[in-house]
């Protein structure tokens, strides 16, 4: 079952990037001493008791006008809005500060339910400091610690306990895709020109979050749902940030698609946040199609070549991607789109022949010998897949610590080679055999 949303908010360096990696048993974001280390938001999925849910990281906020303090209290800000929950962190070691007091006037703003956290409480003589931030008036502060672990468990138990259960319809065998993107890149346009005159559209149904829309539509004989997110809120600075933290409202659009559209300006290039927005689509093993975009707008002597070029040089972990060149304006490349979606979800349902997959296997290692990696050589003595959405493989081996990443990507290339994956990702996972 999916939950809702937990954003984590504080001061610099009372800790919340640590507990977010205790959270999603990842170090994704960066630990040091220094305040101000994380700047923009980072999010994550935790899983626990059979349930998950996406965790948000923020930049510290506080007092001082300190460098970036206008950007990172604007992705705060629009992390506050998106969550259903927040955990406020704060450090037990420093008790209330200026920068807590500024949080929490941000908090009461927000009405979202909070949970205060006081950070790095090691010892059990340290509990006593908690009864300082009962001052906020936001409930019962626990005491944790982040870097040991303690109290990390109490802090997800209470977190399920408070979240909103998401339901996901079920949409049967229809195909679910997602339009995502920056702003002003033609995502609404886009969704219009899919859709169409023609179209046969059932009913616009509200999706598991407050930003999005689920449009079911029938083409060619084939059902579709259309994810789309709404416009971001024109509010103060929040506005002002809007093209950098925009893809936060993308994230539940990707978790119920099966298929992500990430929509590039022809005009504006490839941009760090594309990177940023297809990045949790490919952490999440979505299957991937890119749309670049006004291209009746292209510069002269620009060519499709030169822009697919750029585009793998940009995104070296797509090179499965589908890429198409389109005008949502002009209708140019339009008839390719939903014949593209329909392949890349067949790609990422299929299966394929055990026998055939075990040769290939064997064969990719008789070819290229597996390297010396962790004082030893991987053995692959027998390979099956165990699932679909996407295609996953189990490869049965000596020890998976052998395993290197470039050895992986080889496998990748020759199954690739061999069977039609165009517009998946492929999961490869490694079990010793006993």
């Amino acid at each position: 079952m999916s939950l809702g949303t937990v954003c984590l908010v504080g001061s610099p360096n009372a800790g919340k990037s640590t507990i977010f990696n205790r959270f999603v048993g990842a170090r994704k974001a960066i630990v040091e001493d220094t305040p101000g280390v994380t700047r923009d938001r980072i999010y994550g999925t935790c899983e626990w008791l059979t349930k998950s849910f996406t965790i948000i990281d923020t930049g510290g906020v506080e007092v001082k006008n300190a460098p970036f303090q206008v950007e990172i209290r604007a992705q705060v800000q629009l992390a506050l809005d998106e969550a259903d929950l927040i955990v406020f962190v704060v450090d037990g070691k420093k008790g209330v500060t200026g920068d807590d007091e500024v949080v929490a006037k941000m908090l009461y703003k927000s009405d979202k339910p909070v949970i205060v956290a006081v950070n790095k409480i090691d010892r059990i003589e340290d509990i006593a400091a908690t009864t300082d931030f009962y001052a906020f008036g936001l409930g019962e502060p626990m005491a944790v610690s982040g870097e040991h672990g303690i109290g990390i468990g109490d802090l997800l138990d209470k977190i399920v306990s408070m979240l909103p259960e998401k339901e996901t319809p079920d949409y049967g065998e229809a195909i679910t895709f997602s339009l995502i993107g920056r702003p002003n890149v033609g995502k609404s346009s886009l969704s219009n020109a899919i859709l169409g005159k023609e179209r046969s559209i059932v009913k616009d149904i509200s999706g598991t979050t407050r930003d999005s829309i689920d449009t079911p539509f029938r083409k060619d004989g084939q059902d579709y749902v259309l994810i789309d997110t709404a416009g971001l809120v024109k509010r103060g600075m929040i506005y002002e940030a809007i093209d950098k933290y925009a893809a936060i409202r993308a994230l539940s659009a990707i978790d119920r698609s099966e298929v992500v559209l990430l929509l590039i300006d022809t005009e504006t290039g490839i941009r760090e946040q594309d990177a940023h927005v297809v990045g949790y689509a490919i952490d999440k093993k979505k299957a991937v199609i890119l749309v670049v975009n006004k291209w009746d707008l292209a510069a002269t002597g620009q060519t499709q070549e030169e822009f697919t070029k750029d585009i793998a040089t940009r995104f070296k972990f797509l090179d499965y991607a589908t890429v198409l060149f389109v005008s949502a304006k002009t209708g140019r490349g339009l008839s390719a789109i939903l014949p593209a979606i329909q392949k890349a979800h067949e790609s990422f349902h299929r299966r394929v022949s055990t026998s055939v997959l075990n040769k290939i296997v064997l064969d990719a290692q008789a070819m290229n010998p597996t390297p010396e990696f962790n004082h030893g050589r991987l053995k692959i003595v027998y390979a099956s897949q165990v699932a679909v959405a996407p295609p996953t493989f189990v490869m049965f081996c000596n020890d998976p610590k052998f395993a290197h990443f470039s050895y992986t990507r080889y496998l990748e290339n020759r199954m690739r080679e061999t069977f039609d994956f165009e517009g998946s990702p492929l999961n490869i996972i490694y079990r010793q055999r006993k």
